[in-house]
């Protein structure tokens, strides 16, 4: 069996060595030698010859290793799998606002609001994560927001009261004195 050297075909071969292959990752090896083949890179010897070594390899490090000298095989023939979607900056952003406002006294609630919205529409489009720190900057915003509504309006109420007592006071009636008294 002759394998082919080629620049990475090691490790991925170490690091899908043991999996066992599928049908369906021998045929993406088994076009990976079709193509070669088909652009020059392979003889039709040695085409045949790795393709029956393809379709009777074991193990997912095998059809690396025989594809190594081609474009597409090697370690490009199982890309490594995508990582977690990334965290939409709105959504932080909602959050941390929304968290702020304890230490400055509700002034980031409107921002909260606002960017908790944004962040809301744009997750779906964008496949993001991060809608439970929008949706948890937005509530805290409107938390705060609501807390500020009420605190003023108990001010305006004791305001009013305060000043309706002032202004109605009942003053005591003494009348004049006669005149010539």
């Amino acid at each position: 069996m002759t394998y082919w050297p080629g620049p990475g075909y090691r490790l991925a071969a170490e690091a899908h060595g043991a999996i066992r292959a599928s049908d369906q990752d021998r045929e993406r090896a088994a076009e990976v030698l079709k193509t070669g083949y088909a652009e020059g890179r392979l003889s039709k010897d040695e085409y045949d010859d790795h393709l029956n070594r393809v379709y009777t390899a074991r193990t997912m490090g095998d059809l690396v290793t025989l594809t190594s000298q081609l474009p597409g095989g090697g370690p490009a023939l199982f890309p490594a799998p995508a990582g977690p979607p990334r965290t939409n900056s709105m959504a932080v952003a909602a959050l941390c606002c929304g968290v702020a406002e304890v230490f400055t006294f509700g002034l980031t609630a409107i921002p909260a609001v606002v960017l908790g919205h944004m962040a809301r529409g744009q997750i779906p489009r964008t496949g993001e994560a991060g809608a439970g720190l929008a949706l948890t900057g937005l509530i805290l915003g409107w938390l705060a927001i609501g807390l500020f509504a009420l605190f003023v309006a108990g001010i305006t109420v004791a305001a009013v009261s305060f000043g309706h007592a002032v202004t109605h006071t009942h003053a005591i009636y003494v009348p004049a004195p006669p005149p010539g008294n």
